[in-house]
């Protein structure tokens, strides 16, 4: 019988070749190999940019070699201190740490300068007064040849001087651009002199006001990778029309020079992006949302940030799991959603303390309870912690005259399989008794406060009770969840949902705010639950991110916010315990 041998994606397959040839050194040497990942700090890292990062920090490591950070800053009207923060802190949650220092692309802006007036020199660059709408114009379309600016032609030695006056400030914005004078008939558009840099006057959050003049991504994107060392530059799909252009610009650069001083040529290799139902990956909405107010920030929960996600209590082992899963193809697809959702589920259910919770409370009255004149009595009863982790053990939790139980748990008039509480039905409480209703009050406005039940004291621990003379034992078919009312806490819980209500919102419209789902967002004051959460317990387990994540019994998956106090504890809902969407599709 042969082994199974390991199915290589297509980009392993390529380093692999890379390294066997020697392409970037020694035949064999596996740590020459070089990944980076380079964000721009224009907001808040996505759920889509984790499986950019996960193969290029997993390439880097699986072959020991370096994993760079870069941040592409190179629009300071956008760019905040902030979310440089926020994206190095989303890389370390994730578990992908770079080597080295953080690289930034205006550590190369001097260099940059003077490769691009080394181009202007060789003819291959020019300054260009027209209008952005012209410059649009000039560009084309498909199919047909773009025309010349009549700025084309200009001197080297005017387009030198301009530039220079460009970047000592002394232009407007919009008044001014230096372009590549590469090919205005070439059927890539990329191809058709792009503009590699435009005057923006305003200060960089590093470099402050010494720099007036910004490279174009286009422009700076190659040559960053060739400066670190960056040997497999991994990016997605809508990369591979500019790859050319990369490799133009480095061309360009080392036209003339010996091979000593020629400039290292990256390998560029892409690979499809990854789309997931029922959201949106374009930053751009991200940030209408946030500042529409549409969501309460970067990392509400609602948002498919990292941020958001880690808020929400995703954990970044359910992400890695959810994204490998996905795979390195060259195909687009979209993923479901409850993929994810299964990924973070499978994770929890193994990791989280079970706990109960009361979300939508009213009172059980135990009527028998005191009947031996001990009805204030408490009595504490085991509660395994977590039945997927034998080394969990168990927690104590009292139980009373009086509980709190499910508004749902509880109908006047039941259908048939109606498993819970009802007159004359009688269920198990979880780690407690067995109940039967007798009777029940409600207010003036037909609303049901409290359910009175009898317990049957041969049931401690919620187990059967003993056979009757005839050998037959009683039986329940439900059971339900509670809180001893004399001993417990109030919290407010924010029960999440998808922020929008389609799988491909803006589809029919065109406006993604067209399908946001209204009922995102339930918050829900007055929660009773366990005071076991009022402080972390021995049993619960140490996450690294410091996030307290549980599973409330029979409702679904729990993290503490951010906005808990001492006073007023906040939970999140992370998920339900099934996919609610896939009953409703």
């Amino acid at each position: 019988m042969t082994e199974a041998v390991e199915q290589r994606h297509f980009i392993q397959q390529i380093i692999d070749a890379d390294i066997e040839s020697g392409k970037w050194g020694a035949p064999g040497d596996q740590s020459v190999i070089t990944t980076r990942f380079p964000p721009e700090p224009n907001g808040y890292l996505h759920i889509g940019h984790a499986k950019a990062i996960f193969i290029s920090h997993g390439m880097a490591r699986e072959f020991g070699g370096k994993f760079n950070l870069r941040f592409d800053d190179t629009n300071p009207a956008k760019e905040e201190v902030e979310f440089v923060e926020s994206i190095k802190h989303d890389l370390e949650w994730l578990g992908t740490n770079w080597d080295g220092e953080v690289c930034f692309a205006s550590d190369y802006f001097g260099q940059m300068y003077d490769w691009a007036v080394e181009l202007i020199n060789k003819g291959l660059a020019y300054v260009d007064e027209s209008t952005p709408e012209q410059i649009r114009e000039m560009r084309g379309k498909v199919g047909a040849a773009g025309t010349d600016s009549p700025f084309r032609d200009r001197p080297a030695s005017e387009s030198v001087d301009l530039f220079a006056q460009m970047k000592a400030g002394e232009i407007e914005n919009g008044k001014m651009v230096l372009r590549a004078k590469i090919d205005m008939a070439s059927t890539n558009l990329n191809m058709r002199d792009p503009v590699m840099y435009r005057v923006v006057n305003t200060p960089h959050h590093r470099t402050g006001d010494e720099w007036h003049i910004y490279p174009m991504y286009d422009w700076a994107h190659g040559l960053e990778d060739s400066i670190e060392g960056v040997t497999n530059s991994l990016c997605s799909l809508e990369f591979q029309d500019h790859r050319p252009l990369y490799d133009w610009f480095i061309d360009a650069i080392n036209k003339g020079k010996s091979e000593d001083d020629a400039i290292r040529h990256p390998q560029q290799t892409e690979f499809s992006r990854l789309s997931i139902s029922y959201t949106n990956m374009s930053k751009r909405y991200m940030r209408q949302l946030v500042e529409e107010n549409h969501v309460d920030g970067w990392d509400d929960p609602r948002m498919i940030t990292l941020a958001s996600f880690r808020r929400r209590g995703y954990t970044p082992e359910s992400i890695k799991e959810f994204v490998v899963g996905v795979g390195v193809t060259k195909f687009n697809a979209m993923m479901d959603f409850g993929r994810l959702e299964g990924a973070l589920r499978d994770d929890l259910n193994k990791r989280t303390p079970r706990r109960m919770a009361v979300l939508d409370p009213i009172k059980l009255v135990i009527t028998n309870w005191g009947e031996h004149g001990d009805e204030d009595r408490v009595e504490m009863m085991d509660a395994i912690n977590n039945p997927e982790d034998e080394n969990a053990g168990t927690r104590e939790i009292p139980i009373g005259k009086e509980l709190w139980i499910e508004r749902a748990d509880f109908m006047i008039d039941p259908p048939k399989k109606f498993f819970r509480l009802g007159i004359d039905r009688e269920v198990r409480l979880r780690c407690g008794y067995w109940v039967k209703c007798h009777d029940f009050k409600e207010d003036a406005e037909g609303n049901v406060t409290e359910v009175h039940c009898t317990y049957d004291p041969n049931t401690r621990g919620g187990n059967n009770p003993p056979a009757d003379e005839e050998g037959k034992v009683r039986k329940v078919k439900g059971t339900i969840h509670w809180v001893c009312a004399s001993d417990c806490i109030d919290a407010e819980i924010r029960l999440f949902d998808r922020l929008y209500k389609t799988e491909k919102p803006g589809k029919e419209t065109g406006d993604h705010l067209d399908d946001l789902n209204n009922d995102s967002l339930e918050i829900r004051t007055g929660c009773k639950l366990e005071r076991t959460f009022a402080s972390v317990t021995p049993d619960e387990p140490v996450w690294p991110d410091g996030v307290r994540r549980f599973q409330f019994e029979r409702t679904g998956y729990f993290c503490v916010d951010k906005d808990s106090t001492d006073g007023k504890m906040v939970f999140n809902r992370t998920a339900t315990l099934r996919d609610s969407w896939a009953k409703k599709r």
